[in-house]
Parts: C-alpha cells; structure tokens; sequence
C-alpha cells in the first residue's frame, strides 16, 4: 500500500511539475523557431540524413519545401507556390581521418568530421545567408580487438554531429533577413 501511494505522490508531483515548467518561461532548445520565409526551395547535390532531418523540421515549422527537381518558377502552375528563398546545398560531406597510429602501423586514433556549406537567397539572386561552412569534429580511438563496438560508437559519434549541425543550421536560417516581395 505504501508503495502504491509513493508511486501516486511520485506521479502527482511529476504532473505538476511539468504543467508549471511552461508558466515559467521553459522551453525546449529550439522549439519554438520561426523563419522569414514560409516557402524554400532546396537545391542539393545527394541527399543526405541533415537535409533529411533539416526538411522534417522545416516542415513541423510550417515551412513548405521544394524540390530543385519540381517546376521552375517560370514554368509552374498559377496554383503552385513559388519559393520565397532558395537553399544551396554546397558541401555535405563526412570524413573519417586517421590521425595517429602505433609504432607497428596499427591505426590508434581516428578523427570524424562533418562539413556543410550553405547558402540561401531569394529567387532574384539577393543573398540573405552568403556562403556558409558549418563543421564538426570528434575524436574517436581506435582498437582492432574492439571493432564491432568501435564501429558503433562511430556511427553514434556521427549522429550527435548530425544533430548538432542540424540545430545550428536551423538556428542560422531562422535568424536569416525577410526576402523582400518584388
């Protein structure tokens, strides 16, 4: 019984505390994000899990994205809507470099890095973000006898600097000027 009512305090205090945390100006870290533009076309050479997760975002934002591959402006239906800003994609790219070794050879410690290079501009070619590199690097050491796991903690190595190029990205985009209307 005691455990029951422990439980249910547990619960009660927990609901509570989660019902004040709005009221008292808490906020997710970049929840609430909003851009000068409400449609963008992205224009990309691959695609990649950033701009995967970059459109998911845009869109729960209220942002309609555009295909580079959809209609040219000039060429689209009256009822298509046409890009407020255009998003060029310039580097993605992911690299895994060896940066030390043992006195036998052996690979010791490896340095991953992530790059982006954007750009964003209106229709008529006005730059609102010039050409823009976002990096990210980690270390990662390296053994032979632990590869399976070495490999796992790579690839979960890579995602947190997905994640973090992705908040960084939307950070910039929702700070970028408003595109003036023709």
């Amino acid at each position: 019984m005691a455990t029951r009512r422990t439980w249910l305090r547990g619960l009660l205090v927990g609901g509570l505390a989660a019902a004040a945390l709005p009221g008292c100006g808490f906020r997710l870290r970049g929840a609430d994000l909003r851009f000068a533009f409400a449609t963008l076309r992205l224009q990309a050479p691959a695609d990649s899990d950033v701009l995967q997760g970059l459109r998911a975002q845009l869109r729960a934002a209220g942002v309609t994205v555009l295909e580079a591959g959809g209609p040219p402006p000039a060429a689209a239906p009256s009822s298509a809507p046409a890009a407020d800003v255009i998003l060029q994609v310039l580097q993605d790219q992911r690299e895994r470099v060896v940066v030390g070794t043992t006195a036998a050879g052996q690979v010791r410690e490896l340095a991953l890095r992530r790059r982006l290079r954007f750009a964003l501009r209106t229709p008529s070619g006005r730059e609102l973000i010039p050409a823009t590199e976002l990096f990210q690097e980690r270390e990662l050491s390296f053994s032979e006898t632990v590869v399976l796991g070495k490999e796992a903690e790579e690839a979960l190595l890579f995602d947190d600097m997905r994640a973090a190029l992705l908040r960084q990205w939307l950070m910039l985009l929702s700070r970028a000027p408003a595109p003036q209307k023709p």
